[in-house]
């Protein structure tokens, strides 16, 4: 391929949709950039509306005979598709780095943890349940699989929960079209490519594009669920456009975690897990802590503690085995955390460390702490996705609880401590899906995650997340002449 003015065009083209289990690719096309340098070095094809129909036609054509298989049956496929997707982990991880950003253990880490993921969520029984069997008859609760499913994955971790909503779709019986971030496509379209030797035509259907693909989707009328992970504002016009058909949805969307640190924990010890629980993946991670309340008596050492560690991370590019901390994945999300440093500023806050950007190509800030901030400012009301943490003083107990509730988020929150019942007890106080007591950000397919408020709807994982993916049928049989 050459550029407009005869030169050779260096960006990869060697990607292709996946449908019905052969190859497309489209008349349309589009960049995609490295955030270490802010070069597109790939083109992706972009699905036109006709193929996304033929994608969902033929997830249609499957889903009878694919259903009809056995959990067991459904578990085999599945478990051979995330053992052949961990072995070309070494191969793809570089990809999956220059088009997202993260280190290069961490994306060699997120494409291993396929197989274990799907094992673990094909390993949950679904069983029928008997309510009720007398003299007068018996009642039985079964689940079907609801048809075919849309999956539309963020670019924070485009891997892992592509394969989280995959192996849930597919192990319950449904069909499956995905779309990937249009920020971070090319992973999840090899990834299709290597499911076309394992999975039978039209079970697993992906498909990438530009800002038209996700609306097309969440409005098809033979889309029967959408599983959606993204910001609240896309989550809202994901609702409102699967009300045309009633479509079920399942919505993980953004959080502002707040993390309550109690004043009889040891700051230094607690400091590198506090770090990590906000900084991994440069702070883009939907449940990681994104507000840090520390009571007065341990504030200035446990800010002290932070700001040391964000001075001596390594950030880079994450191709660099040394790198520790990548750059924010896209333009727009960089200049959206630049805007809220500058507005932090404005605040008076102290910055203990980074709040600049750094100077070289790419999308680099440095790895931000803010002391003295209060709530009404843009850094601890919003979702900064991004490497910035805020801390904030409080005294009293009860007022920390209020204040880390009162916020439209509801995704996760944790509690830090030496005193496990009350840090228990304070847990269970905090209206969010998930609250932790000297943990964050530990997921287990076995456990159930979503959010409360507006940080979503319905759970993932778990027994009560394969649910949502099947239909609740009662079948009712009288015995009475």
């Amino acid at each position: 391929m050459k550029t407009a003015d005869g030169a050779e065009d260096a960006r990869v083209t060697d990607f292709t949709h996946t449908i019905d289990g052969c190859p497309e690719t489209s008349d349309a096309w589009f960049d995609v950039t490295n955030p270490a340098n802010g070069i597109p070095f790939a083109r992706c094809p972009d699905a036109s509306r006709a193929q996304l129909d033929r994608a969902v036609a033929a997830a249609r054509h499957a889903f009878g005979s694919w259903s009809s298989l056995s959990f067991a049956n459904r578990r085999n496929y599945l478990q051979r598709f995330g053992k052949a997707l961990s072995e070309r982990a070494e191969d793809l991880a570089p990809l999956l780095v220059r088009e997202q950003g993260k280190p290069l253990a961490a994306a060699k880490e997120e494409l291993s943890r396929a197989p274990v993921q799907i094992e673990e969520l094909s390993s949950i029984e679904i069983k029928n349940e008997v309510l009720r069997e007398d003299a007068q008859g018996r009642i039985e609760l079964r689940y079907r699989p609801l048809g075919v499913i849309g999956i539309i994955t963020p670019w924070n971790a485009p891997i892992a929960i592509a394969v989280g909503r995959i192996a849930q779709s597919l192990y319950t019986g449904n069909t499956a079209v995905q779309k990937p971030s249009p920020n971070t496509p090319l992973t999840t379209l090899k990834m299709g490519e290597i499911s076309r030797d394992i999975l039978p035509p039209g079970v697993l259907n992906t498909v990438a594009g530009g800002n038209d693909l996700g609306p097309w989707m969440t409005g098809h009328p033979d889309i029967d669920k959408i599983s959606f992970t993204g910001s609240v504002a896309i989550g809202k016009k994901v609702l409102a456009s699967a009300s045309s058909n009633l479509k079920r949805v399942t919505l993980e969307l953004g959080g502002n975690d707040a993390a309550i640190v109690l004043d009889d924990v040891d700051p230094r010890a607690i400091a590198p897990r506090l770090f990590w629980a906000a900084f991994a993946n440069c702070g883009q991670i939907c449940v990681a802590i994104k507000r840090l309340y520390v009571h007065e008596r341990i504030y200035e050492p446990l800010c002290e503690a932070l700001a040391e560690i964000a001075h001596t991370v390594i950030v880079g590019d994450g191709l660099n085995p040394d790198v520790q901390i990548g750059p924010i994945q896209n333009r727009v999300q960089y200049e959206r955390v630049l805007g809220i440093l500058e507005d932090t500023r404005r605040t008076g806050a102290r910055i203990l460390a980074g709040g600049h950007a750094l100077d070289r190509p790419g999308y680099f800030v440095a790895p931000t702490i803010v002391a003295d901030i209060q709530e009404g400012t843009r850094l601890v009301d919003e979702e900064p996705f991004g490497p910035i943490l805020p801390i904030i003083r409080y005294t009293d107990i009860e007022d920390v609880i209020r204040r880390a509730n009162h916020t439209r988020y509801g995704l996760g929150g944790s509690v830090w401590t030496k005193d496990l019942k009350r840090g228990a007890e304070i847990a269970a106080r905090l209206e969010v899906g998930t609250a932790w007591v000297n943990q964050h950000r530990t997921p287990d397919p076995h456990v159930p995650f979503g959010g409360a408020k507006e940080s979503g709807i319905g759970r993932e994982y778990s027994v009560l997340g394969l649910k949502s993916y099947m239909e609740a049928q009662v079948i009712s049989v009288s015995t009475a002449s």
